[in-house]
């Protein structure tokens, strides 16, 4: 396989818009329940057309065909996709702020073959080059073991609401950064 990772552009949002639920359905099962699921895909999950704005956010294609996803953001919103926006998304001060990993997902038939790894290194990397010294998300359960062995600690555990009374179980984990991040 010759996966090819690239910043995000809105020509490839109808292929996240399949990707996601596709991504979140099949790798959250072991996880959470059906009802947590079907309702974090309608209120949590989904693309944030900031990140794609910012270029913070980036693809890996397999032959063309986008097989994951994710990001990172100079932003306060921990999490969630555009349904989830309401007011503005300040910039953080990368002095005093973390930066936030968000949004990763893979295609089940990719899964655990490095595309999450290799996404949150470019994350990395890119945010530290924009000064940034901490990296902070809110984490799926699905997604917190790959977090982990990537050195990133859970700070807290917490059940976020949804708006039709469902509660999501997410982990906020952290992680310093250290002189070097690894290159792809």
């Amino acid at each position: 396989m010759a996966f090819v990772l690239r910043p995000a552009t809105e020509q490839d949002v109808p292929a996240l818009r399949h990707l996601i639920p596709a991504s979140a359905r099949a790798l959250s099962e072991g996880y959470y329940i059906e009802q947590q699921i079907a309702s974090a895909i309608v209120h949590v999950f989904g693309v944030d057309s900031q990140l794609i704005a910012d270029g913070t956010y980036y693809v890996v294609t397999d032959n063309d065909r986008v097989v994951g996803c994710g990001g990172w953001s100079k932003r306060r919103t921990l999490f969630g996709g555009d349904q989830m926006k309401g007011d503005a998304d300040d910039v953080l001060d990368p002095a005093q702020d973390a930066a936030k990993i968000r949004a990763f997902f893979v295609h089940p038939s990719w899964a655990r073959k490095g595309i999450g790894r290799m996404i949150i290194q470019e994350c990395e990397r890119a945010a530290q080059a924009y000064g940034f010294r901490q990296m902070e998300m809110g984490a799926t359960l699905p997604g917190e073991p790959l977090y982990a062995a990537l050195g990133y600690t859970v700070a807290e555990r917490v059940e976020f609401p949804m708006p039709d009374g469902v509660t999501l179980p997410l982990a906020h984990m952290v992680k310093s950064l250290d002189e070097r991040v690894p290159s792809i």
